[in-house]
């Protein structure tokens, strides 16, 4: 099925916001990037904040797909899943169009506690700690909480680092880490849920 006119320019604007960044991004320079009249584009958003936001939403659902099929590809167990999380980040930093995250891009550009869009990236990465709390919790960790926080934490610290210093050995580095604090959450924890 033919992605509808909206869709096909969410789509597009994603991959132009990513690349670019979002205040650096007009109005006229996605009218030239996407091929959508700007009388369509305000035919389905009123404003760029409306389209931005979209864009996000997009954004969080396709990497959130990928990131948990991924990482269920590469292992069985929860205990295994918490370190595949690392695994999958790796080959996503080593993909030709890699530019780091794009709701920390989005929060870094909407300052504002209160801007909706700085809220839309503070939503995706509770959701990324909520997977990580599900998976910490089948794992048997004592604070499933802390252990979910703190691999966020590392999994953020990645991001930032492969982008910022390249991607060679982030990955496996934060792994390690990440290793070292799953098996002190085991071993307080109790006997893991089937």
């Amino acid at each position: 099925m033919r992605p509808s006119k909206r869709d096909e320019l969410v789509q597009k604007a994603l991959k132009i916001f990513y690349r670019r960044g979002f205040h650096a991004t007009g109005m006229d320079k996605l009218v030239a990037e996407t091929g959508i009249s700007k009388t369509s584009m305000y035919k389905h958003f009123r404003t760029k904040e409306e389209l931005i936001l979209a864009a996000l939403r997009l954004r969080d659902q396709q990497f959130r797909n990928w990131l948990t099929r991924r990482i269920e590809e590469l292992a069985k167990a929860p205990e295994e899943r918490l370190l595949a999380v690392f695994d999958a980040l790796d080959e996503w930093f080593h993909q030709d169009d890699y530019a780091s995250c794009m709701f920390i891009k989005a929060a870094s550009e909407y300052q504002d506690q209160g801007h909706p869009i700085r809220a839309t990236s503070a939503e995706h990465k509770r959701l990324l700690a909520d997977y990580l709390h599900d998976l910490a919790g089948k794992a048997g960790a004592g604070d499933p909480d802390k252990l979910a926080r703190q691999l966020l934490l590392l999994v953020e610290g990645a991001i930032v680092t492969a982008y910022l210093l390249g991607p060679d050995g982030v990955s496996g580095d934060a792994r390690a880490a990440a290793a070292a604090i799953i098996d002190r959450s085991l071993a307080n924890g109790c006997l893991p849920t089937k």
